[in-house]
């Protein structure tokens, strides 16, 4: 029978596997494998020094407070993207002219939400129903930004569409069956 002893603080033993002679045990293990719950490093410095690098936190460094670089998601990325086009969202709004033209996403970033002040409870805060879970659904459902979007549109299609005579003459096989009608009448 096992003896139970009491225990004050915290103890550790080793778990020694039972020597047995039908089980051989390898002397030699890999570096990579963990030995009782516990990690060996590795004798070898150019192997260390690698496990250093590996083992290393990606942040923006120590003037940046040491920002990690997040996971990003696709949500995180349309959010990104509507923030590197957001000069066409507003004409009345100018930004400063940034490396828009690259197409990568920066690398170390934070999302944060912004909390109002009491004093501004009536200017500057959102409704709930004006509150949306993305960037692009706020944009989406902002009505003036809509307004905006809709008659950029109109102005595109008028540009588009034809001058002079051209807007005049009808094209495919329904133009020929209009002045088939027409020449019989």
């Amino acid at each position: 029978m096992l003896e139970s002893k009491s225990v004050i603080g915290l103890t550790w033993e080793p778990k020694i596997p039972p020597l047995s002679s039908s089980k051989s045990i390898p002397i030699e293990k890999p570096d990579s494998e963990l030995i009782d719950g516990l990690f060996i490093p590795p004798n070898d410095p150019r192997k260390l020094n690698k496990l250093l690098r590996k083992q290393r936190k990606d942040t923006a460094g120590g003037n940046w407070f040491d920002m990690p670089a997040p996971t990003i998601t696709p949500e995180l990325k349309t959010n990104l993207q509507i923030i590197k086009l957001r000069g066409v969202l507003n004409p009345k709004r100018h930004y400063k002219k940034s490396d828009s033209k690259s197409k990568t996403l920066p690398k170390y970033f934070q999302v944060g939400t912004i909390i109002e002040s009491p004093s501004q409870f009536f200017t500057g805060r959102l409704t709930k129903k004006e509150r949306k879970t993305t960037l692009a659904d706020e944009l989406l459902s902002d009505p003036y930004l809509g307004q905006y979007r809709k008659r950029k549109i109109r102005e595109i299609e008028e540009q588009k569409r034809p001058v002079g005579n051209e807007k005049w003459k009808n094209k495919g096989r329904q133009s020929y069956k209009r002045a088939k009608d027409r020449r019989q009448r």
